[in-house]
Parts: C-alpha cells; structure tokens; sequence
C-alpha cells in the first residue's frame, strides 16, 4: 500500500559548522535540491547560525529547525533559549529529546514532557526523539522503554496536540557509531510506536503521524530503510554535513 504520510529528511548538524560554513554549504545544496516538491527538507544548525540561515532559506523549498529549546518563555536560565526567540526569527521546528540531550545532559522524561508541551502551545512543531540504549536492546526491553518514552513524553497531550508532533525513532546505538539497525528491527519499532500513539489517541491520528529514523543513516541504506511500510523519513546526523551526502538523502529514490 502506498504510503499517504509526506516523507521529512531532516538534517541534525549537532556542533558542528561555522556561520561561514553553514553559508558555503548552502550554496551548494539549495541548488541540489531545488524543485523538490513532494516531501519536506529541514535543516537543523547550531544557535549561532539560524539567524542567518532562516534568511538564506527565504524562498527555498528547505526550512530551517532548532536543536534544542527551554519550555519557559523567559527568566533566569543561563545558556537557554526560548520558543518565543525561535518563532521571532522564523523557527516554528524544534528537535526535543534527542538522545545525546538524554544521556549526555540528563534530560529526563519529565523535562522532556515539557518541552514539547511548550512547544505545541506555542504552535511549533516537535521533533520528539525516543530510542533505546545497546544495553536495554540486549536485555529485551526494547519495546519497554519505547512504551515509556512516548507515554511519558506525550503525558497530559491532547489528541488533537499529537496530532502536530513527528517522532524519530533512534537506536542510541545506532547513532554515530556506523551501526545500523537492521530493516527488521526499524520497522519492529517503528509498527509499534504507531501502534502506542493509536492506543493512546486513536487510528486517524496514528495513521497520519510521521515517524523518522535515526541512526546512521546514509546515501546507501536511506533508499532500503525508506522502503518500510512505517518510516516516513530520517533523522540524519553524520552524513548530513556534506551537502552532496545529504542531497543524496533527500533524493533517496535515486539512490
């Protein structure tokens, strides 16, 4: 069956690149993938850059994203960003619970909670990061920790605020180190996160959720990995700063 769901590659340049940088890479991939209509690009720099690329994005089929927010709207939090700064420079996009934010920083599910509530009230969209560690893989508990992730993280949403959330699913294993999860075990986890969300806010909004991977993904699997019945799109870091790899990515049935 065809899928109805519009695919989202979206790039997630952690710490990495310059202003300049950024700026050079734009220049060549805004002419990559230019005229892509049927699916959404989104680009995810560090805070020194979005300024700057929300301008040069102006007019392209690319939008630009934030890594990372706070859920208040202002006050004395050091080093944190706000979802009304984003919105006033033109991010509406924001990643949450990306598993580095988890386990490098202690982002719990609570926090996490938060932050996408914040960010649905203030009509952005939510990029809501859940995945298991090698540790809980191994130990069976995968489809425990997913259960948890989203129950937790979706905790006090209404179905209609679901609704605006896209979840990527990343194997914290998976994740810079060259593994890749196996297209069996993708779309495993994939079906039943899909199937949480429809227990907890019913079949249309279930249905109509994207779900993107995480994990490695590259110009030579992205076409495999895209292929599964329950992926709609990838979350892609690595390969994701070099403009021709990721064009590749966006372009995945070329491949």
């Amino acid at each position: 069956m065809e899928k109805k769901r519009r695919p989202l590659l979206a790039a997630n340049w952690k710490m990495y690149k310059t202003l300049s940088e950024m700026e050079k890479y734009l220049s060549s991939f805004l002419g990559l993938v230019a005229g892509i209509d049927d699916r959404d690009i989104m680009l995810a720099p560090n805070y020194t850059c979005l300024n700057r690329m929300v301008e040069l994005l102006n007019g392209s089929n690319v939008k630009a994203a934030a890594q990372n927010m706070f859920y208040q709207d202002e006050g004395a939090f050091t080093g944190e960003v706000s979802p009304g700064m984003l919105l006033d420079i033109g991010i509406d996009i924001v990643i949450i619970g990306h598993s580095e934010r988890r386990h490098i920083f202690h982002e719990d599910d609570e926090l996490i909670n938060k932050k996408i509530s914040s960010a649905i009230s203030h009509g952005m969209t939510p990029v809501f990061c859940i995945g298991e560690t090698l540790d809980e893989r191994e130990a069976g508990e995968t489809s425990h920790v997913l259960e948890n992730q989203i129950r937790l993280g979706l905790k006090g949403l209404k179905n209609i605020d679901i609704h605006k959330i896209v979840i990527a699913y990343e194997p914290v294993w998976a994740i810079g180190t060259g593994k890749t999860a196996s297209l069996e075990q993708i779309q495993e986890a994939h079906r039943l996160v899909r199937d949480r969300v429809r227990e907890l806010a019913g079949e249309d909004i279930a249905e109509n959720l994207r779900i993107l991977y995480g994990g490695s993904v590259k110009p030579a699997n992205v076409k495999d990995i895209m292929s599964l019945d329950d992926v709609d799109g990838a979350l892609v870091g690595g390969a994701s700063l070099e403009p021709e790899s990721f064009a590749r990515i966006v372009r995945f049935e070329d491949n």
